[in-house]
């Protein structure tokens, strides 16, 4: 995650709003690439309720706990763990729906491993002893999604030759393509974006294994949101793409729509959790990480 550089919405918004009004801030803890869409659509939802709109780069989920953010785009894993921690603290407000064939119209995602395409590995088992990159420990789809698959497998990390993390997903496709590393997990969604703006990606990198379907990344608010704007924010998320400038907008993260989530569409990441950290136990075999 990186520092707490805010992109000011109000002008995108064009809305004529008293100064003494409390800003919305929002706040993007997944991919930067997405960072100018999730600028706009704070933009739009601004519009929507009439109030100034900020976008930041959340540099610490401090700031969700303290109420320094009040809408915030998050993984899944970080979710379900905040949720567990204080219980309350947030709520689950939308989810994107992304624009591909076999996302199936629902709020989903996966976890594509990655290969240069000239390297000889054609599934994950050709990954044995050799080099790996994480994004960051605390990441659903390039982390612990990966820990999981080991552990159906019967295997730990001890089934890669080498492990690095590399602090985001650009940076471990940027370590597989230069060779750096063998292969890497990534978010679907971050993947797709990046091939959509560096259509070269295509020629340099292959997907050889797909974990998911996952309960996608959403968008929550925190407690100190009142629950009557909480809604309206909600309700503004999943009217977008209903104009052909939202729908532009959308398009370019490879957003189809927002749609309403819950906090059950995200026990799948909560049980894969559960399976992973039992094995991590002090109790588990020596060994295990």
């Amino acid at each position: 995650m990186t520092g707490g550089r805010a992109i000011n919405c109000t002008r995108l918004c064009n809305t004529a709003v008293s100064p003494t009004v409390k800003p919305l801030v929002f706040a993007n803890f997944l991919a930067p690439n997405m960072t100018s869409v999730y600028a706009g659509v704070a933009a739009r939802v601004g519009q929507a309720l009439e109030v100034p709109a900020q976008l930041i780069e959340g540099s610490s989920f401090e700031q969700l706990r303290d109420g320094s953010v009040g809408v915030a785009f998050l993984c899944g894993l970080p979710y379900v763990r905040l949720c567990a921690e204080r219980p309350g603290m947030l709520r689950p407000l939308a989810a994107p729906v992304l624009d591909e064939a076999r996302y199936q119209d629902r709020p989903v995602y996966f976890s594509d491993v990655i290969v240069r395409r000239d390297s000889p590995f054609r599934s994950f088992d050709d990954l044995r002893g050799h080099s790996w990159a994480y994004n960051e420990a605390g990441s659903f789809s390039g982390c612990l999604l990966v820990r999981h698959h080991l552990l159906q497998m019967g295997e730990t990390e001890s089934f890669f030759g080498r492990v690095i993390f590399t602090g985001r997903h650009q940076e471990s496709i940027r370590k597989v393509v230069e060779g750096a590393v063998d292969a890497a997990a990534i978010d679907s969604h971050v993947l797709g974006v990046e091939r959509l703006r560096n259509p070269e990606l295509a020629s340099q990198i292959r997907v050889i294994a797909s974990f998911g379907p996952s309960t996608v990344p959403l968008v929550v608010a925190t407690a100190d949101v009142p629950a009557p704007v909480q809604a309206r924010i909600g309700a503004a998320l999943c009217e977008l793409g209903s104009d052909r400038e939202s729908r532009n907008l959308l398009a370019s993260g490879l957003i189809r729509r927002f749609t309403p989530i819950d906090d059950r569409a995200y026990d799948d990441i909560r049980q894969k959790l559960a399976a992973v950290d039992q094995r991590r136990a002090p109790s588990s075999s020596a060994g295990t990480r």
